[in-house]
């Protein structure tokens, strides 16, 4: 997990990298596009095409809506803001998941649970705290808008796995992103550069390591052992901010992660003990 979590976090600071050349919407074409070759290569080796065939066509569907405005909303915030605060508000996103759960699974959230989602929530408005003279930073409200998008994904993914094969769920999200992202491309399509292939190539063998590594993870691990090592990310973010851009995050948003962080591990760690 931890393995994974670093090739994905190289894998956003290259999307990053990308997105000072070119809009969002047309990263976030090349970030499925990119990838698709090397989730399809494993398949046909494997000889596992049937396993492509979706049983909940509308549910990849809006899987795949999902996913085009989480990834350009993901993409324009790393590009207006740093990768440590992006994913310092993303952190938020296990918490969600549990008040999420309830609506859309039917599954009981007791009251210190609720309460934990609390506190990570206070903490990200923490991080949300407009600078002097501005409402609030864009790229944070955008970073909010992903990790929602994202929640939503992974609750219709709990719900999609009752149906479909892992295979199915892998390539047409990442599917309907290339086309969807594509298509709202055009419009505003930047010529794409040679020297930046290395980025756009790398994009896709970063993010296909990433997957197959957390997929390695949690089948070697119950997901309470595994999923706190996600955030690894925030230390991936701030080293990576501080070696390619040279910054760092600002206390806000150092005191508002650590209280989502903190959120977040109590939260595990009572599943886990209730388990």
């Amino acid at each position: 997990m931890a393995a994974a979590v670093a090739a994905f976090s190289f894998m956003d600071a290259q999307l990053k990298l990308l997105a000072e050349h070119y809009p969002p919407m047309q990263v976030s074409f090349l970030r499925g596009a990119m990838s698709l070759p090397f989730i399809l290569l494993p398949i046909l080796m494997r000889r596992r095409v049937a396993r492509l065939r979706p049983v909940n066509l509308r549910l990849h569907l809006l899987r795949g809506v999902l996913s085009v405005v989480m990834l350009t909303a993901f993409v324009y915030a790393v590009r207006e803001s740093s990768l440590a605060v992006t994913y310092s508000i993303f952190m938020f996103a296990p918490l969600l998941i549990v008040a999420v759960s309830v609506p859309m699974l039917g599954e009981q959230v007791a009251g210190a649970q609720w309460a934990a989602v609390l506190v990570g929530l206070l903490g990200v408005l923490l991080m949300l705290r407009p600078e002097p003279g501005e409402w609030v930073s864009v790229g944070a409200v955008a970073a909010v808008v992903a990790m929602v998008c994202y929640v939503l994904a992974s609750v219709s993914l709990r719900l999609l796995a009752r149906t479909d094969t892992a295979e199915s769920m892998v390539f047409w999200f990442t599917a309907f992103l290339a086309f969807g992202a594509g298509l709202l491309a055009i419009p505003g399509w930047h010529g794409l550069r040679v020297e930046h292939a290395w980025l756009m190539v790398g994009v896709g063998v970063t993010g296909t390591i990433g997957q197959h590594l957390i997929t390695a993870a949690f089948r070697a691990a119950p997901a309470s052992v595994v999923a706190p090592f996600e955030y690894t990310a925030l230390l991936w973010g701030v080293g990576l901010d501080l070696v390619v851009w040279g910054v760092l995050p600002g206390p806000a948003t150092v005191i508002g992660g650590a209280v989502v962080v903190a959120a977040g591990l109590y939260l595990m760690a009572r599943e886990r003990r209730a388990r």
